[in-house]
């Protein structure tokens, strides 16, 4: 009998065991940081102008729920749209384009943020997930942009309110001055394509 009970304690520690390793491993699991990307695609107005910048790239960004931090990155062309503007104006020398590399590292992280852009008018809802914000650095043509190197930037990410909805769709920049003066104050719109946990 005192076999039995010996036997059955140490069944019980082994699965006690195995089931706390299975927790801490769940765990860790969940704090993995995650990796989002995806591409820029807009146009940036330009005052008392006929057209607008416009600006495609891809976009990275690495999220460490751990320490509640994220870094991210963009590499934009930017040139003058082709849309109003007169045939001799369309040529590569006057349509000014030029790179821009955006990186930011250490930038806070908001979960279900409350001041993200809204959707724009006319296309459906989205709710906002993620957010980050930080100081940017950006350059133009691998120099330090005309405008300073520094700017704050908020990155939010959002997506379908609901499943079967996609929760992670789209992605917006806003940037304050001076990099404002250039990309404008309005957000800067982008398509999320990948979100994936990072290995260990």
């Amino acid at each position: 009998m005192l076999m039995k009970s010996k036997t059955l304690f140490l069944a019980v520690c082994v699965v006690a065991a195995l089931l706390l390793v299975g927790v801490t491993s769940a765990s860790a699991q969940e704090r993995r940081p995650v990796h989002f990307s995806g591409v820029i695609n807009d146009y940036a107005p330009i005052a008392g102008g006929t057209t607008a910048w416009e600006l495609h790239g891809p976009w990275s960004l690495t999220l460490n729920e751990e320490a509640g931090t994220a870094n991210f990155s963009a590499s934009l062309t930017m040139g003058l749209s082709v849309l109003g503007q007169s045939p001799t104006n369309v040529q590569a020398v006057t349509l000014s384009q030029h790179t821009h590399n955006i990186t930011m590292k250490d930038a806070t992280v908001t979960y279900n943020p409350t001041d993200c852009p809204a959707a724009p008018t006319g296309t459906p809802a989205y709710t906002a997930r993620i957010a980050i914000a930080g100081t940017a650095s950006v350059f133009a043509n691998g120099s330090t942009a005309p405008f300073g190197q520094y700017s704050q930037l908020q990155v939010c990410i959002a997506g379908g309110t609901a499943a079967p909805d996609v929760q992670f769709s789209n992605i917006t920049l806003v940037f304050q001055s001076p990099a404002a003066k250039h990309f404008g104050p309005q957000p800067i719109h982008g398509l999320v394509r990948k979100e994936r946990r990072l290995a260990d």
